[in-house]
């Protein structure tokens, strides 16, 4: 089985979470590949998370996890959804792909291209936990890390057409990169995105990095080798620069709470307070 580094093994955290969710009666969506993507590192990446984000001596200061992630999940379950929809835009591409079982789990319209890209190691331990599923879309893995110079190229030889419109979602990526990195990475996105495609992604602010109530749950990615380095307050500002029209929408708010965001959501306005976006929009 591939070994997977620091960052990759974040994955396997969306996965165990997503393991969990499946399992609730009033779940959001339902992934039966989740748990066998994670296998038996389920519970002990469950446990650490738990025991920062719910302390069993004081309140909870950190947002719920648990609620977080089925909110992104079907939060972005729906835009892509929406997305293959649409005749004029016959591309998805996840970048990265990490444990995502969206290919397997979800009904696609026949006209739709799906595309993961990740390292190497990634979609050979996926296929690996995967073996013997059938994707219900024309599935394709380019396995490339997406720092290379080529992976662009890499993704066209797999049958991407950067002049037709297509669909992006990077998620759980940004604030795990530099800032410098991210804001290659869009202007990459861009270069190959034909006016009109679509874009979705997750990012926090700033402060989010720096509170110290945050610090229990950044001390986690960080004892895992991944710490969160990048944030920003303004991303619809991000996006725009790089030709994207995007809105930011925050779990708990009405588009994006599906009845299970427990905090209050501060307005923009409010500073250090911690915040995440779910950013998504078209290119220009």
């Amino acid at each position: 089985m591939p070994v997977l580094n620091p960052v990759e093994r974040t994955a396997l955290l969306t996965a165990a979470l997503r393991a969990a969710e499946t399992r609730r009666p009033d779940r959001l969506y339902e992934d039966p590949y989740a748990a066998g993507l994670v296998g038996e590192a389920g519970p002990e990446l469950l446990a650490e998370i738990r025991a920062a984000t719910f302390p069993p001596d004081r309140p909870r200061t950190l947002p719920s996890t648990p609620d977080y992630n089925a909110i992104r999940t079907r939060f972005f379950d729906d835009l892509l959804q929406e997305a293959a929809q649409d005749p004029g835009t016959p591309q998805l591409v996840l970048a990265p792909a990490g444990m995502d079982s969206r290919a397997y789990r979800l009904p696609w319209p026949g006209h739709i291209r799906y595309f993961e890209v990740d390292r190497p190691a990634v979609l050979d331990f996926k296929a690996e936990r995967l073996r013997g599923a059938e994707p219900r879309v024309d599935h394709r893995t380019v396995a490339v890390d997406l720092t290379a110079d080529d992976w662009e190229d890499r993704l066209i030889a797999s049958g991407y057409d950067p002049a037709v419109p297509s669909a992006w979602l990077l998620e759980g990526l940004l604030y795990y990169i530099p800032e410098a990195d991210a804001h290659r990475m869009l202007e990459r996105v861009a270069a190959i995105s034909a006016p009109g495609s679509r874009i979705a992604a997750d990012i926090v602010n700033r402060a989010a990095l720096t509170l110290p109530h945050m610090r229990g749950l950044l001390d986690v990615f960080a004892g895992w080798g991944c710490p969160w380095v990048f944030g920003t307050d303004e991303p619809e500002a991000l996006f725009e620069q790089y030709g994207f029209d995007v809105r930011a929408v925050q779990p708990g708010e009405p588009e994006a709470d599906f009845g299970r965001w427990p905090d209050p959501v501060p307005p923009r306005g409010v500073e250090d307070v911690r915040r995440v976006f779910f950013v998504h929009g078209r290119r220009r």
